[in-house]
C-alpha cells in the first residue's frame, strides 16, 4: 500500500494523489494514516446494501474534522482534514 502511495506522489510530480476505489480500499488507507485530506458525498437513497466507509476503522477516524460541509435538497458533501 505504501509502495503504490509513493509511486503515485512520484508520478503525481507534486500535485494532489487522489484515492479511488470502493469503502475496503479507503479503509485500509484511513486505518495506515496516509489520508491528509477526504471529500465525502453523501446522497439519501436507499440502495438495499453497501459497505460502511467509517466501520472498522479502530481509531482510524478520530484525527480527522470537518473542514467544509455544504448541503442541497440531493446530498451532502462533507471535507475531512487530518488535525
Amino acid at each position: 500500500m505504501e509502495t503504490v502511495l509513493a509511486r503515485a506522489f512520484e508520478a503525481a510530480a507534486g500535485k494532489d494523489v487522489q484515492l479511488g476505489g470502493g469503502a475496503a480500499t479507503v479503509q485500509q488507507y484511513l486505518r495506515a494514516g496516509l489520508v491528509d485530506e477526504m471529500h465525502c458525498a453523501v446522497v439519501s437513497r436507499l440502495l438495499c446494501r453497501g459497505e460502511r466507509l467509517f466501520d472498522n476503522l479502530g481509531d482510524g477516524i478520530d484525527g480527522y474534522r470537518v473542514a467544509e460541509l455544504v448541503g442541497s435538497p440531493t446530498a451532502a458533501h462533507v471535507r475531512l482534514v487530518r488535525r
